[in-house]
């Protein structure tokens, strides 16, 4: 049992000013892994004021200063790698081989690229008479997921304080015990008092008051769809700017030069990654009709040979769900899947076999599927794909393009210009072509409903600066 009993502010560990506490269930068991303090009104206010009273100081340090913090912060967390990679593979379930390659590997990755960035960056750039420089923005508040928590933690702890911002982090209440290590990484470290603050609740007791906070200049927010119109309205109120990476629903088309075996068995992998429980999980499967037949085949074929089990067995693939919530909502889609006429092509609504207990959930995939669906129209986050058939390239568009989302999209073609030039007419922020791997350096962000700014990169870190000109004689 890890039982986390305080938040850290202005460099302690102060005891929560709430008195209940929240449980962190282990998603393969179902047993309580630990416990966190559901914090209140009070202590937001506290880290909020801890985290005002730095930034005088810190946005006035160096660059070179605040990129060692961040390289020291990397050392740290790789010193911890298994560590890590055993608490998210308990929290959220994914297996243990990809958690200490992605879980961990990728913060590790973020602290580093961002400091280089951070480096290299013009803060200060004369334009005729203008000396235009760029400064942090100030206090941020950074409300992170439970799918892939440390990750999208460090997607936005790193590039806030490389700018010079100092931090209150909310991580889920649903995966926070990956977000206790940092703390202690960054203040084993030395990082100043009140530049990263972390608070532990649930968005009602610490979100709302974090993100109305009139000394917040800024919120930056992993989440739903649903979650980021709510944080735009509340943070509207004081004209607060706001990131937000929100939902996806994503397309994969097959064109029909592709290799069927090769472009489907890339697509299932992008779609199952952590049981699905990812925002750019590609999945809705857009086919030539001609090839409905083939890709259906081996579509289920794969499904059906991926080992669903224990997060810590070398062989699986797939682990359960992150809650009892997660898979219940996941299960109701699959249900009203088969209600609403679409034809379950491998998987259902009842649990693999010898998996009764913890969330687990059968790869599922759905054909004959018409755009009024809500399996089709709305993010499930789990393990549930959609093929979709077309009979022409610009349906096959249409049909990519037909959703309120636009964060991830992937073409796949025997010959890579032609994919290239049906990646230019997806609206999404990201396409994958051929199964192009995920770039840490490169910007991340959706069009129309799945948020609006970016992540990594030079552009991650502009997110959280300011622009001033100065008008020389």
């Amino acid at each position: 049992m890890l039982e986390h009993g305080a938040h850290y502010i202005a460099g302690q560990w102060q005891p929560s000013n709430g008195r209940d506490r929240l449980e962190v269930v282990n998603a393969a068991t179902e047993e309580v892994l630990g416990s966190i303090p559901a914090g209140n009104a009070e202590d937001a206010n506290n880290a909020v004021r801890a985290a005002r009273e730095a930034f005088a100081s810190w946005s006035t340090t160096s660059v070179p200063e605040r990129a060692g913090y961040l390289k020291k912060a990397a050392e740290g967390l790789q010193l911890r790698q298994s560590e890590i990679a055993m608490l998210v593979s308990q929290e959220v379930g994914m297996p243990f081989a990809y958690s200490n390659v992605i879980q961990v590997g990728l913060p590790v990755q973020s602290f580093v690229s961002i400091a280089d960035v951070a480096l290299a960056f013009p803060f200060e750039r004369q334009v005729y008479n203008s000396l235009v420089v760029r400064e942090p923005i100030g206090v941020v508040v950074a409300i992170t997921p439970w799918n892939y928590p440390l990750h999208q933690i460090a997607a936005k702890v790193a590039p806030a304080l490389a700018a010079g911002c100092t931090v209150v982090l909310k991580p889920s209440e649903v995966a926070p015990l990956n977000a206790y290590v940092l703390a202690e990484v960054l203040d084993s470290i030395g990082l100043p008092p009140g530049v990263f603050n972390l608070v532990t609740g649930t968005g009602a007791g610490v979100g709302e008051t974090l993100v109305a906070h009139p000394e917040v200049d800024m919120v930056s927010l992993t989440g739903s769809t649903v979650a980021g119109r709510r944080i735009g309205a509340v943070a509207a109120e004081t004209v607060k700017r706001v990131a937000l990476e929100l939902g996806g629903k994503s397309p994969l088309i097959v064109l029909d030069d592709a290799d069927i075996t090769e472009a489907v068995s890339a697509g299932l992998l992008a779609g199952f990654l952590n049981s699905g429980q990812t925002c750019i999980a590609l999945s809705r499967m857009i086919v030539p009709r001609s090839k409905l037949a083939e890709v259906e085949a081996v579509a289920k074929a794969g499904a059906e040979s991926l080992v669903v089990g224990d997060p810590f067995d070398p062989a699986t693939v797939m682990g359960p769900l992150v809650s009892a919530v997660q898979r219940d909502r996941v299960v109701g889609y699959i249900e009203k899947g088969i209600a609403e006429g679409a034809r379950l092509v491998t998987g259902g609504p009842t649990p693999p076999d010898g998996l009764e207990t913890g969330f687990f959930v059968r790869p599922t995939i759905f054909s004959d599927v018409t755009p009024d669906m809500a399996i089709v129209g709305e993010e499930i986050f789990g393990p549930v794909l959609v093929i979709q058939a077309y009979d022409d390239e610009d349906e096959a568009v249409r049909l990519a393009n037909d959703t309120i989302f636009g964060l991830n999209a992937g073409v796949f073609s025997g010959d890579e210009e032609h994919a290239i030039r049906v990646a230019r007419r997806i609206r999404a922020g990201q396409v994958q072509i051929n199964d192009g791997a995920f770039n840490i350096h490169a910007p991340f962000g959706g069009y129309k409903q799945s948020g609006n700014g970016r992540e990594f990169g030079e552009w991650g870190l502009e997110e959280f600066l300011e622009t001033k000109s100065m008008q020389l004689p």
